[in-house]
């Protein structure tokens, strides 16, 4: 099976979502549209995950190529393969389904519990922790399913389609690594600096355990989410 992957940072990018593809005996290739490499062509793959990106109004005349994502990702939600969004990527997937997506309340950074909401069909534990990094956020579109909350988001995701589609606002592909570099180069969400729901650099990066705990979910999301590449 070969994976499209779109990112736009250079310092948010795959993580460990390259490494599971590679063990689970995927191909994949990534598409860094903010150095110019153009979108592939859905037909190409199957399957296309939307990586995180920049907050911040999504203006096509600032990001060039946001108007062939769009065109994508309208063109993925119109087929029968299967999609991602991770945070930036889970917003223009709401955006494109029609849903409102706007600046949150606080900023939200750091570890954070999330509760899987009742109806949600996504295999994941009824509450987990998960790595943070956003303000914006966005409302559950019609006909979506909600995946969870946070005590600051009250909508940590979505599934479309019954499940071919998958909105995610929290990271499960994070690692020390990644985080380190996000920390590196990349400014905090705006309101960072007063928002209770914001943490230190240290608290993010104390326990590398915590990372650790994630792979088991970013397994479970990925091989169920997958399986729709094979119906």
């Amino acid at each position: 099976m070969h994976v499209h992957l779109l990112q736009h940072s250079p310092h948010q990018g795959p993580a460990r979502i390259a490494d599971w593809l590679t063990s689970m005996g995927h191909s994949f290739t990534v598409f860094h549209l903010d150095a110019g490499e153009l979108p592939p062509r859905l037909a190409d793959g199957d399957a296309l995950i939307v990586l995180d990106g920049p907050e911040g109004l999504a203006d096509e005349g600032e990001r060039p190529w946001l108007k062939a994502e769009r065109k994508l990702i309208a063109q993925a939600l119109d087929g029968r393969k299967p999609l991602l969004g991770i945070g930036y990527g889970a917003r223009r997937i709401a955006e494109a389904l029609g849903a409102i997506v706007d600046r949150g309340t606080v900023a939200e950074t750091g570890w954070h519990r999330v509760t899987l909401a009742p109806l949600s069909p996504v295999d994941l534990p009824e509450t987990f922790e998960a790595f943070m990094w956003h303000r914006e956020v966005f409302a559950l579109p019609d006909y979506a399913l909600a995946l969870g909350r946070s005590t600051a988001s009250p909508l940590q995701g979505f599934t479309w389609d019954d499940g071919r589609v998958v909105a995610l606002l929290c990271h499960l592909e994070a690692t020390a690594e990644s985080v380190t570099a996000l920390l590196d180069h990349q400014a905090p969400p705006e309101g960072s600096e007063t928002s209770p729901h914001a943490q230190e650099r240290g608290a993010m990066l104390d326990d590398p355990r915590r990372f650790d705990r994630l792979a088991p979910l970013l397994d479970r999301l990925l091989s169920q989410w997958l399986r729709h590449a094979a119906a």
